[in-house]
């Protein structure tokens, strides 16, 4: 993934010095894993109800970074539609994979990213260390049951997001419950719960009466976390306050994945036709969207959680600060 100095997001995927590729076949969109029914699975995740509607979407307060293409603010109209109340857990993956064999891309690569301070794995786990991101670890073993690496595990993390799944992953799991990612444009909407305009799902302030209303980073990133939210990780997903529209923590604890292929100059793009019904973003790239920030996410130094942020990373990488959320048309 393409970084600049205010980078916090995980790094692509790539295949460790001196490493055997798990797999054979190169990075693809689509799952490369067990087969997937399509619709044959039972998706038991509360479902909050969007109306359709036209909103301003995009950065209103120049809060953004300009390589992240928050801006220009623009008109869009989405249709209505269900979204997840909560970010897919861990036991909603464990019925998925128990139900169809799944394996993610971390359990056939072999390997994810974990931030440091987290890590609970031999110091032979550890196969790589991005230069320009060195909190974050490359490490063998860890995957959704094992987010920190093989001496961890989510037997008391079951109400957490599922983490270390990819966007093939995500969709993989889209398929078999009959339902997709969101888009950007859905997913922004859900996210400002019936506010319009402003940076956070609850106003324009960071924090409600001396509290912290996400799950965040306190203290000095990227080494030192002073737990002021009580969380060095992920959290459970109805942790906080919902939205006005009833999502639970659309903004921190995990990134979430959406449907659109990630360009910086896709709102520009939208522009040239005037309001814009249901915008599907580009036709191709080679990054997936993802959206809300994560429990790394810092005021001084990367301010990704907002309603507006975007980042994005390639559709086989997973790291430990990534879920998702699915929808439906209403």
């Amino acid at each position: 993934m393409a970084h600049d100095d205010h980078s916090c997001c995980a790094p692509a995927r790539e295949t460790p010095a001196g490493e055997t590729p798990a797999r054979e076949t190169p990075a693809r969109e689509t799952p490369v894993t067990a087969p997937v029914t399509e619709g044959s699975g039972t998706h038991t995740v509360e479902q909050c109800t969007i109306p359709g509607q036209t909103f301003a979407m995009g950065d209103h307060h120049g809060d953004g970074y300009r390589v992240d293409g928050e801006t220009p603010v623009h008109p869009v109209t989405v249709s209505a539609f269900s979204i997840d109340a909560t970010s897919v857990t861990n036991a909603d993956w464990a019925g998925f994979a128990d139900a169809t064999g799944y394996r993610t891309e971390a359990e056939v690569f072999g390997f994810s990213a974990v931030f440091h301070l987290a890590l609970a794995a031999d110091e032979a786990d550890v196969v790589g260390q991005p230069p320009s991101t060195p909190w974050w670890l490359g490490v063998r073993g860890a995957d959704w049951k094992h987010p920190q690496g093989r001496h961890s595990g989510i037997d008391d993390r079951m109400d957490h997001p599922v983490t270390h799944v990819s966007w093939n992953d995500a969709a993989a799991y889209c398929a078999w419950a009959g339902r997709r990612l969101p888009t950007e444009a859905e997913w922004e909407c859900a996210a400002r719960g019936g506010l319009p305009g402003l940076r956070y799902p609850w106003g324009d302030t960071e924090m409600v009466d001396d509290d912290w209303p996400c799950n965040i980073w306190q203290g000095t990133f990227p080494a030192q976390n002073t737990l002021e939210d009580g969380w060095l990780t992920t959290s459970p997903v109805r942790s906080y306050t919902p939205n006005g529209y009833g999502l639970w923590q659309p903004i921190g604890n995990v990134w979430e994945w959406c449907s659109d292929w990630a360009h910086p100059a896709y709102y520009r793009f939208c522009l040239l036709g005037g309001t814009v019904t249901d915008p599907q973003g580009p036709d191709s790239g080679g990054q997936k969207s993802m959206r809300g920030g994560s429990f790394l996410c810092h005021p001084s130094y990367c301010n990704r959680y907002r309603n507006a942020a975007r980042s994005s990373n390639t559709p086989d990488s997973s790291m430990a600060n990534t879920g998702f959320r699915t929808v439906a048309r209403t």
